[in-house]
């Protein structure tokens, strides 16, 4: 083993629980351990029964996903360049201001479980900006390759899947 892979794990176990290791010295963790931390987006994209793919946030999604270590989650995505509300006032927008922000963004918080066997995250959300989704339990495959995130929403909110791709947030 390297030298500096042996500093790194000394430094873990003596540090103890809590401790984020960079998915690049990620060898022994599990998936769930790994998956801890704050993740980015990179793409959101809707994929249609015939394979067309249409970007659902945009071509440059903002938010953030975090997952702690004790199985709760945060996630929130919006489209870049949202216009304002012109009486900036959110409690005031229009039915056309409503409507772009419902349609260019999501967020919802809860519990999660990573299923090693299988690769499959539980979303176990509590609440949601989608109310059809408020107490609802979504299983989505995934894959994780040293700091990309990718999993498959096998049904989206707007309609055919949804294939997410995120990076760790630096």
């Amino acid at each position: 083993m390297q030298l500096s892979r042996v500093l790194i794990l000394a430094i873990v176990a003596m540090s103890g629980p809590g401790v984020i290791v960079p998915s690049s010295e990620a060898v022994g963790q599990t998936l769930n351990e790994q998956l801890v931390g704050a993740w980015t987006y990179v793409s959101v994209d809707t994929v249609r029964p015939d394979g067309s793919r249409t970007p659902m946030y945009g071509p440059n999604p903002q938010g953030l996903v975090i997952f702690d270590g004790h199985g709760h989650y945060a996630l929130v995505n919006a489209r870049a360049g949202q216009p304002k509300f012109t009486s900036n006032d959110r409690m005031k927008g229009t039915p056309v201001e409503n409507e772009a922000v419902v349609h260019g963004s999501i967020a919802h918080f809860g519990r999660y479980i990573v299923n090693e066997a299988d690769k499959t995250i539980t979303f176990h959300i509590e609440t949601s900006t989608f109310p059809n989704w408020n107490g609802v339990e979504q299983r989505r495959p995934f894959t994780l390759m040293g700091d990309e995130l990718k999993w498959t929403t096998p049904t989206a909110s707007g309609g055919g899947s949804g294939e997410v791709v995120l990076k760790r947030a630096k």
